[in-house]
């Protein structure tokens, strides 16, 4: 049983080390630091407070699922961008011509660059919507909740397209 224990903490040493850094979603990440600029809302309709939700959401998602460093310049992996549409569109109608369902759809435009491997570098356009009842306005728990499930989509689509390569 003495034996067992070093050589179970040598297997799992070597395979933690052996090739680059594993993020917790199994993306294979050469890089040691990340830098996620501030995404300005450039959209028509400015919501104040979305500029900086989304920005806190993507660096939380890359620092809950590598090991990256996140660093405000310099990083060997960089994300920059901006959000380029935000717009509330009705879906679906009742027969009194009223909205049944309204849609709150988030585009963010994104510029990755992988400054050790150029290859991989890209600009894209993600987008995600959450659609609500007509009866509804756009406030408080409503918002956060479509706030919640648009950036949580956002941002993985964002790690898979860069990181995980998905």
């Amino acid at each position: 049983m003495k034996l067992f224990t070093p050589i179970v903490f040598l297997a799992l040493f070597f395979m933690t080390t052996s090739c680059g850094i594993y993020s917790l979603s199994g993306a294979q990440i050469d890089a040691k630091t990340i830098q996620i600029d501030y995404f300005p809302n450039n959209a028509a309709f400015v919501e104040p407070s979305l500029s900086q939700r989304f920005t806190l959401a993507l660096q939380d998602l890359f620092l809950q699922q590598t090991n990256l460093e996140l660093v405000k310049t310099g990083g060997e992996l960089q994300f920059e961008g901006e959000i380029v549409d935000y717009n509330i569109r009705p879906t679906a109608s009742t027969a009194n011509q009223t909205a049944a369902l309204n849609r709150l759809t988030i585009k963010v435009k994104v510029r990755f660059y992988n400054n050790l491997n150029e290859d991989d570098n890209f600009e894209q356009t993600f987008s995600h919507y959450y659609d609500y009842e007509g009866t509804e306005l756009l406030t408080g728990s409503i918002m956060d909740e479509a706030y919640e499930e648009i950036l949580e989509r956002l941002t993985q689509d964002i790690f898979n397209a860069s990181v995980a390569k998905w």
